[in-house]
């Protein structure tokens, strides 16, 4: 009966363990910091989106050396859908505008925006959105 106990007991043990571990990897994933850029993620389009936000980031400043996210948007745009990345690099004027494919996580669109661009594209999501 000794041997059964001793058994029993290294199970329960690795079983505490293997908790131990899940639950201490949940509280350092609920430890990291949330991102400081504004986040524009409408629910029902995050719901299609197959790459999380976080692992599209990553090739967004990739595609940007020294680059800092400023904003993101999902977007369904020309058909497909995509995270919408505003990166500012210091010491230059008007961001970098990366798309990366919400459903492949492929950079699909890089370009510099000037403040006169941006601007004009403010105006034009203005009328767009009720």
């Amino acid at each position: 009966m000794k041997t059964q106990f001793k058994g029993l007991r290294g199970g329960l043990t690795a079983a505490f363990a293997a908790a131990s571990i899940a639950f201490g990897g949940a509280s350092l994933l609920a430890q990291q910091p949330a991102p400081q850029y504004k986040r524009d993620l409408p629910a029902e389009l995050m719901k299609q989106a197959k790459v999380a936000e976080s692992e599209a980031a990553k090739s967004a400043v990739a595609k940007v050396p020294n680059g800092q996210i400023q904003a993101v948007e999902l977007e369904s745009e020309d058909g497909r859908l995509i995270y919408s990345y505003e990166i500012k690099v210091p010491g230059r004027s008007g961001i970098e505008e990366v798309n990366v494919n919400a459903k492949t996580g492929e950079v699909v669109g890089s370009e510099h925006e000037t403040p006169a661009t941006e601007k004009r594209e403010a105006q034009h999501e203005k009328t767009r959105k009720p």
